[in-house]
């Protein structure tokens, strides 16, 4: 069993063991093909079985997991073209969003925005700047208009992108580095220039972790 999977903040518990469990997937701690026993997870993680439980759903739908009747649940391999999939869709999507939303903007928004980007500068709790770069994504798209896509853009975020900065080195620091670019182009109201950097910004992230996957599988 994985070392390390004790839980410290009980909030939101599910999705803390939703993201420990997707981190060490992803990671490899569980291997392709090995059986998650949702009571050897619980007690690893000091959780009882129902957050366990709800975090096998959630990891089933993101593709991560099989549920299979009398077995529990199965770690499936993670296919390279499904990240390159999910992250060209997401910079082509939310450009689209981006674009539509952020001359809509309000003043209070952009203050928001602003709080968000020092907020994810200065912290040094990793599950803080997840949270608040998911806030931060979400208000750029706030005024899209097209409900459709807000619906295409929100099953995308499933997964990978949330724990990027807990998988590859150096990310929290580059995505400052974008946040902020990105926040200069909302406050001149540039949202063409705004759209593309959150294009690229989804983009750089998806090659990093393609290429991180693709380092792990070459050491085996």
């Amino acid at each position: 069993m994985v070392e390390n999977l004790r839980l410290e903040n009980r909030d939101t518990l599910h999705q803390k063991v939703c993201s420990i469990l997707r981190k060490a997937i992803l990671q490899g701690e569980f291997k392709p093909g090995e059986r998650l026993k949702q009571s050897d997870l619980a007690d690893s993680i000091g959780v009882s079985r129902m957050p366990v439980r709800e975090a096998l759903r959630k990891l089933e739908s993101e593709g991560l997991v099989v549920l299979e009747p009398h077995k529990g649940a199965i770690v499936k391999s993670i296919q390279v073209e499904d990240i390159l999939e999910i992250y060209e869709l997401r910079s082509q999507l939310e450009k689209m969003a981006v674009e539509l939303s952020v001359e809509k903007l309000k003043d209070e928004d952009v203050e928001q925005l602003k709080n968000l980007v020092v907020k994810m500068e200065s912290t040094n709790e990793v599950d803080e700047f997840v949270y608040t770069n998911i806030e931060f994504h979400q208000l750029l798209i706030k005024y899209c208009p097209w409900k459709r896509l807000l619906k295409f853009i929100e099953t995308l975020w499933n997964g990978f992108p949330q724990d990027t900065p807990q998988i590859l080195t150096g990310q929290i620091d580059k995505s400052n580095q974008e946040h902020r670019a990105i926040l200069e182009a909302v406050l001149i109201k540039d949202n063409v220039k705004a759209s593309k950097l959150v294009s690229n910004h989804i983009k750089r992230t998806g090659t990093m972790l393609v290429q991180k996957l693709q380092d792990g599988q070459a050491d085996k």
